[in-house]
């Protein structure tokens, strides 16, 4: 599959798109929002069980999105030179995710692997964990996603390469539409030397399978 490419000029306005910064809408806004998608939805939104319904789901939200209020470039920011010569390929794998679909606002749940090859700086492993959360914690595609994760890593610590790989199944088809439950998307962003050199490819292959 190849690479869905993201540009930095891009990335960068994705968070600033984002930031809650820039929305003028308030919390009451939020959640009479929501209980007129209650009530359209048929039911009574004054009702016991609903009664703190709105509430629910705008604190909800606010973890669910809560992406846009983090700045993955400041997660990568603080890297470290004095690897005692380590050059070779770092892995982190099965990283767990939930993002939401920005078409339905429904679940994405599923795996990542990050990959990267060192050129002189690496990054703590759970800065990657937390740059996946970021870009996860916000209404996306899993292709754009992917791409975001990517460009994020290349631009911060301008490695010889980088991988990305993403396995997650789409609430959006498996519990509507053509409910087609047990199906997962794979997509993957690749560059440097994991895109030009095979065998390094086949060398994360091989780390993923171990």
């Amino acid at each position: 599959m190849a690479p869905f490419d993201l540009t930095l000029d891009e990335a960068e306005q994705d968070v600033e798109r984002g930031s809650r910064a820039f929305v003028n809408v308030s919390r009451a806004d939020a959640e009479d929002a929501i209980r007129t998608l209650l009530t359209w939805a048929g039911d009574d939104p004054d009702r016991e069980g609903l009664r703190d319904t709105p509430s629910r789901v705008a604190r909800a939200y606010e973890e669910f999105f809560k992406g846009y209020d983090e700045d993955p470039a400041a997660m990568l920011s603080r890297t470290f030179e004095e690897v005692e010569g380590y050059d070779d390929i770092v892995l982190l794998r099965d990283i767990a995710f939930q993002s939401h679909c920005e078409h339905h606002v429904v679940p994405i749940v599923g795996t990542a692997h990050i990959a990267y090859l060192p050129d002189r700086r690496v990054v703590g492993i759970s800065k990657l964990a937390r740059v996946l959360d970021a870009f996860a914690r916000r209404l996306q595609t899993q292709e754009t996603m992917t791409a975001q994760i990517g460009t994020a890593i290349e631009t911060a610590l301008q490695p010889r390469g980088v991988m990305v790989m993403v396995k997650a199944q789409h609430q959006c088809m498996t519990t509507r539409g053509v409910n087609k439950p047990g199906v997962a998307m794979v997509t993957r962003h690749v560059s440097g030397a994991f895109r030009d050199d095979p065998a390094v490819e086949r060398r994360v292959m091989d780390m993923l399978s171990a």
